[in-house]
């Protein structure tokens, strides 16, 4: 086969080809060379189906007053813990709460069509049939959360906000990579393990029912597609030299430090600014004289913090040694974090959710829409 050079491969689950090597995927022996690793999440796929735009399963005409009430709450607004406070009426409050939270969730979806661009991608390259399968499967699933986004949008804002550069710059590398590790780290590792963690909060924080209902049920698919990750680093990390672990820890690192320090920068959001009358230079000084190390310290405390979440991820994935710790232990505990063991926030939201949707499927007629 014509494998890539560049590959990181430990188990036959991941070997991959070219993209442009179709050959090798009619090869005849190839079919009946099928790892078993990923078969419970692709038979799990029943329990949790759900359809966008069958109203059965979330209406998104339901109403919210968007001039006079907020998204989510004050404090979750890092522009609202600065000077930025002061210069803004309780109006303008909830316009910029509402507009942080268009560019959030517009990240999000983006997100979700990165993710759909790399599981398709995946499919092209990886020979395992069952691993293909998962890679196609994970590809329906993300495609009906840029669906669901999409109409969550639509019904509050109209349309989505443009990609922030650091978020498309990163999702472009990860998509259009060559090497299957970096798109199992950056994607279904940090940016899902990012997405579980902001759709924890959001479910837990926002005022909307709407965009509570539509998270849960989006992380009743993302939680198996972090597993995938999981399944990779169970089965690769402890196999790698010294060499190839630098390689996969460099990979994490850059990534995380990437989203760290510029995924919610000031510096990314200066059209919100701007329909506020507020000077975008001066927001992002009075906001990063606010955001202190002791500041992010505090917020990841909570569980739901997007970047606790990502720092927990890599830990129990065993990519985290001192070479990098030292980095991740200014802002979280990490012996408290290995103690939690690999229960992921939202876990438990998932589950709630997919017992939601199988009491819906259970009745659902056969031409495949759902009976309210």
């Amino acid at each position: 086969m014509n494998a890539l050079v560049s590959q990181i491969t430990k188990d036959p689950a991941y070997n991959t080809v070219r993209p442009n090597d179709f050959g090798a995927m009619i090869a005849v022996d190839r079919y009946g060379q099928r790892s078993s690793a990923f078969d419970k999440i692709i038979t799990a796929t029943h329990d949790h189906f759900w359809d966008p735009l069958d109203p059965a399963y979330i209406d998104f005409s339901q109403p919210f007053d968007m001039e006079n009430q907020p998204l989510l709450p004050f404090d979750l607004m890092v522009e609202l813990q600065s000077a930025v406070a002061d210069k803004l009426d309780e109006k303008q409050k909830i316009q910029l709460v509402n507009m942080n939270t268009h560019w959030s969730l517009s990240s999000i979806l983006h997100g979700e069509q990165g993710a759909l661009g790399l599981s398709a991608s995946l499919c092209h390259i990886l020979v395992d049939p069952g691993a293909q399968e998962y890679a196609a499967n994970q590809a329906r699933e993300e495609a009906r959360h840029v669906t669901a986004f999409t109409r969550y949008i639509q019904a509050r804002w109209g349309k989505p906000a443009p990609v922030g550069p650091i978020l498309g710059n990163l999702l472009s590398e990860l998509v259009l990579a060559e090497e299957v590790y970096k798109k199992l780290v950056g994607m279904q590792m940090l940016v899902e393990g990012l997405a579980m963690g902001a759709f924890a909060m959001l479910h837990s924080k926002t005022f909307d029912p709407l965009l509570k209902k539509t998270t849960q049920l989006v992380m009743t698919d993302e939680a198996f597609h972090h597993k995938f990750g999981k399944i990779w680093a169970d089965r690769t990390m402890p196999k790698l030299s010294a060499e190839e672990h630098d390689k996969v820890e460099d990979w994490a690192f850059n990534c995380f430090q990437s989203l760290f320090f510029n995924l919610v920068s000031p510096d990314q959001k200066g059209w919100i600014y701007e329909r506020l009358g507020l000077d975008p230079a001066w927001v992002q000084g009075a906001v990063l004289e606010a955001a202190t190390d002791d500041l992010r310290r505090e917020r990841m405390k909570d569980g739901t913090d997007i970047f606790r979440v990502l720092i927990k991820t890599l830990l129990n994935a065993g990519i985290i040694t001192d070479r990098t710790r030292w980095f991740y232990e200014q802002y979280v505990d990490m012996v408290q974090l290995k103690a939690e063991g690999d229960y992921m926030v939202g876990d438990a939201i998932a589950e709630e959710g997919i017992e939601y949707l199988k009491g819906i499927n259970k009745n659902r007629k056969s031409f495949g829409k759902a009976v309210a």
